[in-house]
């Protein structure tokens, strides 16, 4: 099962240049979460934050009692092996084989046999769906087989947290669809506490039991996924419509005088409201026990919640023709 993560109070600048302050939120264990934003609001530096690889000025990230900020640098980087990492590009070594690249962090980190690691990197290479694939280049293979093979290699060391960066970066809408199953049968499959970063609104609305977004220095909300669907924060709602109307601009925020004008024009058309179910594991495969523990907790929230996102919620439990929602 995935490790619990609490992060307080977290507060990150580059020289004077503030990125995000007073972030605090919880990914609860073995559940899937979705951090938004628009580009440039820092939510890369965010997964880097948690990994330990960037110290914020304030805060902490504690997994399993280590603070990932201040804590030893011994303590860090024991907790820093419950991770796995995907990056955006899939951080693949270009004359290294796939099979090669996956095994990298074996046989950097551990001191298994050979006939060990071939073994274990075979099992992650079918879960990813490369069977076949592995003794090709990475210069050989279409951008979204790196990019399942960045994952594999994410999931050799058996992480408990896996950190998504942009999954989707490069990839057409198909291998995007394909790419949030894999992400939905992977939890499935492990229990692994998971958290993606990205601002595709399809990966968005489908995958995570939790969803965040960070813009103008700060965290606008985190919690169930139902909150910020339904959310009529102008933010969230011009981010999750595509909308050029709201406060989001091309640099980040818009200026006052820019608000004014778009005010002037009357109200921007309400973006859609209905969420969509969520993605269920493939057939044959365990229903995710993330998902459980999530209805749980959320049932016993409810009163906490704004309308919207409770009716959204009850929707989504409700029993439907052919057999009850998990």
């Amino acid at each position: 099962m995935g490790i619990e993560v609490v992060v307080e109070g977290l507060t990150k600048s580059f020289g004077r240049q503030n990125i995000w302050q007073d972030v605090s939120l919880t990914l609860p264990a073995g559940e899937v979460s979705v951090m938004l934003g628009p580009s440039g609001t820092g939510k890369t530096v965010f997964l880097k934050s948690i990994i330990g690889l960037l110290k914020p000025e304030q805060g902490r990230v504690l997994i399993n009692g280590v603070d990932m900020v201040n804590s030893p640098e011994r303590d860090i980087y024991e907790t820093r092996k419950l991770f796995g990492l995907m990056f955006q590009d899939g951080a693949l070594f270009g004359s290294m084989s796939l099979f090669d690249n996956i095994a990298f962090p074996l046989r950097e980190h551990t001191r298994k046999k050979e006939s060990e690691i071939r073994r274990i990197v075979m099992e992650r290479i079918d879960i990813v769906g490369l069977l076949g694939a592995e003794g090709k280049l990475p210069g050989e293979i279409s951008g979204g087989m790196r990019k399942r093979a960045g994952l594999a290699r994410a999931l050799v060391l058996d992480p408990q947290i896996i950190l998504c960066d942009e999954p989707d970066s490069g990839l057409d809408p198909v291998r995007t669809a394909y790419l949030s199953q894999l992400l939905i049968d992977l939890n499935a499959q492990i229990d692994a506490t998971m958290l993606i970063v990205t601002h595709n609104l399809d990966i968005a609305a489908t995958v995570p039991d939790n969803m965040g977004m960070l813009f103008c220095r700060n965290l606008v909300t985190f919690g169930p996924r139902e909150v910020l669907l339904t959310s009529d924060l102008p933010v969230v709602s011009q981010f999750l419509a595509g909308r050029r109307e709201g406060p989001i601009g091309m640099s980040e925020e818009k200026d006052a005088a820019e608000l004014a004008a778009e005010r002037s024009l009357g109200p921007a058309p309400a973006g859609p409201r209905t969420v969509v179910p969520q993605l269920e594991p493939s057939p044959g495969l365990p229903v995710r026990q993330g998902a459980l523990r999530r209805r749980e907790r959320v049932h016993a929230m409810m009163g906490q919640l704004p309308d919207a996102a409770r009716a959204a919620i009850m929707r989504s439990y409700t029993p439907t023709v052919g057999g009850a929602r998990p």
